[in-house]
């Protein structure tokens, strides 16, 4: 859109045409189809011009005999005008010598949805910062508290930093880096060893052979997934932990450490068996996403699967919810897109276990369903 025009809105309408097309042809059905409908101002090519209409995107996807997919028009005009101009491409009943059909699907405020990425932004922000402020007088009581309880060392040939209680202690704690390992070892724990980077050093493995509990706790961003995930292929891991949500282990309190990892602290010390942190719909879910995953994502799709996997249908996104109103014995709903609540009342009434996104959009809560996203499950 030229500089000089603000969006406003988001007209989005989905199609289908009788016949195959080309998506120069939607674009022309559009304009050719309009001009004149609603006044010589109202034409889509005069709103170009003064900068209340910018460029339309249309997506078209064929099959042997029809022509289907998605147009998205960017308007600086107030919400009457796009009402207009969405009523008038609804009229559009032919591209070409091809019978088609538009129907709008929605209209959205892109300013709401702007608040909505400046408040939740406004929030990272707010809890990043406050996990690094630790105050003088808990820096103080932290040091008395560790006394010389222990004490920086180094472990195996390639000399991965550790605490001095690695060496000694029944159960051990993995963390990503050297910043981690001191972190820790301010708040009273000092059986952690740095795997130092996303290849397994072989000393790690021989390590966690010899305890009989391994704990992972890993920075809670995207990274930390991955590193997860290929931490998980070759040690066995008794708890499976993350920092808060976009937060590195480095940065947390001494407070939210001791909570993290004080009940599993307490478990070992009781003699307690350690349960699995992962279950094992967790780890289906991820089998899924997955094997899903390569051909879903940028396609602006949704894929619905049965309890043993099988594909029971593959529509655009913007159809979904209608779809899912249709059908039945759907476990998982996999997504290229955001779960909204609107998307998820219709899973809800669908029946649906899990639902898989890019993003989970701001929910009050999720009715019983599992929801997740692919950086949680380290896919991508």
């Amino acid at each position: 859109m030229p500089q000089s025009g603000i969006v406003k809105y988001h007209v989005k309408l989905s199609y289908e045409v009788d016949g195959l097309v080309e998506r120069a042809d939607i674009i022309g059905a559009i304009f050719g189809q309009t001009e004149g409908l609603l006044g010589p101002e109202m034409n889509l090519n005069e709103l170009q011009r003064v900068s209340k209409v910018g460029r339309i995107e249309v997506i078209a996807k064929s099959t042997s005999n029809t022509t289907s997919g998605n147009a998205v028009i960017p308007m600086s005009t107030d919400i009457d005008t796009c009402a207009l101009i969405a009523a008038g491409i609804e009229s559009i009943d032919k591209v070409g010598p091809f019978d088609c059909k538009f129907t709008l699907d929605a209209i959205d405020d892109v300013r709401a949805a702007k608040k909505d990425d400046i408040v939740r932004r406004a929030k990272e922000i707010k809890q990043k910062w406050a996990t690094k402020t630790v105050s003088e007088g808990e820096t103080m009581l932290n040091d008395v508290h560790q006394g010389d309880s222990g004490k920086l060392s180094t472990y195996g040939s390639s000399k991965l930093t550790c605490s001095s209680g690695v060496f000694d202690s029944k159960w051990i704690i993995l963390v990503e880096g050297r910043a981690d390992v001191i972190n820790l070892l301010r708040a009273g724990y000092d059986n952690v060893l740095a795997i130092e980077g996303a290849k397994i050093d072989e000393s790690i493995k021989e390590l966690c052979a010899e305890k009989d509990t391994v704990v992972a706790f890993i920075d809670g961003d995207r990274a930390g997934g991955f590193i997860l995930k290929e931490l998980k292929s070759v040690v066995t891991l008794d708890y499976e932990l993350q920092a808060d949500t976009g937060v590195e282990v480095e940065e947390l309190t001494p407070q939210r450490l001791d909570e993290i990892l004080r009940p599993i602290a307490d478990e070992i010390k009781n003699g307690k068996p350690a349960p699995k942190f992962v279950s094992e719909d967790d780890k289906s879910i991820t089998d899924v996403a997955t094997k899903v995953f390569p051909n879903l994502n940028e396609t602006l799709e949704a894929i619905a699967l049965d309890g043993d996997q099988n594909e029971i249908f593959k529509v655009p996104i913007s159809e979904v919810v209608s779809k899912l109103s249709s059908q039945s014995g759907i476990k998982y709903l996999l997504l290229d897109g955001i779960i909204t609540k609107r998307l998820l009342e219709g899973a809800k009434n669908a029946g649906i276990e899990c639902v898989v996104g890019h993003r989970v959009a701001k929910l009050s809560n999720s009715d019983g369903m599992t929801l997740k996203t692919f950086a949680d499950l380290g896919v991508s």
